[in-house]
């Protein structure tokens, strides 16, 4: 029985430093996004950086950067790619992957037939029109996304245009001024070259010291469902931040409801693996009983709740 519950709490042990992905930490020449667990750093970070629109342009990173298929040094994002040409003048390193180009297949353009609210590109010979045109035209124009490459077109039911380097899509449903956004191909076009799934598992920062903790998760689990009416029971305490990573010496006090009406309150505090054990012991509690307990943790100033239970079941 010893052994099995040292197995136990080793097992806790590893799940909780496991648990893994808010807000973004940056530290000179790099910069790690919680909301999606990567890190944006060197080149890649000084050409994301450099545009005040990057997050609703190019979106959060969902990769590191790695070798691509194609041989690439790259780094995805939900709306574009990042590619590394080391051989190019600093300031121009940084390309993007012509997103739009790679992954369209038309389903048929939408006719047009208001040609005065339009813009005629001879480069390519299609036109942007209304909304996709002051969108273009503020955010960048042809730099930023290449020249138009379709008609409008319907794509999973939205209206849709395709340039070099993404896609626009008109969402209707949202406020004026916002319905204009730009497509997340990034994914898109991870999957359709066939880049490892592994790749777009979160990390941690490359500096754990920069994190600043904004928020706690607390858990509790018992270690048996249920237990004997006279028994002993282990409530196992796991407190984290807000990228699930492990918060020791936080203080947290659990309150045991018994059938009988009592409430009895445990100190506890979390190890380097944001663990704490309670250890319960008990004699005649009635049969089927359901055993509560709230569990309240805090550290720096900031808490988190949780409850968990365990029946007397014979």
């Amino acid at each position: 029985m010893l052994r099995q519950t040292f197995s136990f709490i080793f097992a806790i042990c590893l799940l909780s430093a496991s648990w893994g992905s808010a807000n973004a930490q940056a530290q000179g020449t790099f910069k790690y996004f919680s909301e999606t667990g990567h890190n944006v750093k060197g080149d890649f970070f000084k050409h994301y950086n450099s545009n005040p629109n990057a997050i609703f342009l190019y979106g959060y990173p969902i990769t590191e950067e790695f070798i691509s298929k194609d041989g690439k040094t790259v780094q995805y994002f939900q709306r574009a790619r990042f590619e590394l040409r080391s051989d190019m003048p600093e300031g121009q390193r940084v390309q993007l992957t012509a997103l739009g180009q790679l992954t369209f297949a038309s389903t048929g353009p939408l006719s047009v037939n208001n040609t005065f609210a339009c813009r005629l590109y001879a480069e390519t010979g299609f036109s942007v029109c209304f909304a996709f045109l002051e969108f273009l035209d503020q955010y960048g124009g042809v730099a930023q996304f290449g020249y138009p490459i379709s008609n409008f077109e319907y794509h999973e039911n939205k209206i849709v245009q395709y340039f070099q380097k993404a896609r626009l899509e008109w969402q209707p449903w949202k406020n004026e001024g916002q319905r204009v956004v730009v497509s997340d191909l990034g994914r898109i076009y991870f999957d359709k070259l066939g880049e490892d799934p592994g790749l777009l598992a979160s990390v941690k920062p490359i500096d754990n010291s920069l994190q600043v903790t904004t928020s706690l998760q607390v858990r509790a689990f018992a270690w048996k469902a249920v237990t004997l009416a006279s028994d002993t029971q282990l409530i196992f305490v796991i407190v984290q931040d807000q990228n699930l990573q492990p918060i020791a010496n936080s203080n947290c006090a659990a309150v045991v409801h018994w059938p009988d009406g009592r409430s009895e309150t445990t100190s506890i505090a979390t190890n380097t693996n944001g663990v704490g054990i309670i250890s319960l012991s008990f004699v005649n509690q009635p049969y089927g009983s359901l055993i509560y307990t709230d569990v309240a943790c805090t550290s720096n100033g900031l808490s988190a709740t949780t409850t968990t239970s365990f029946r007397i079941w014979y």
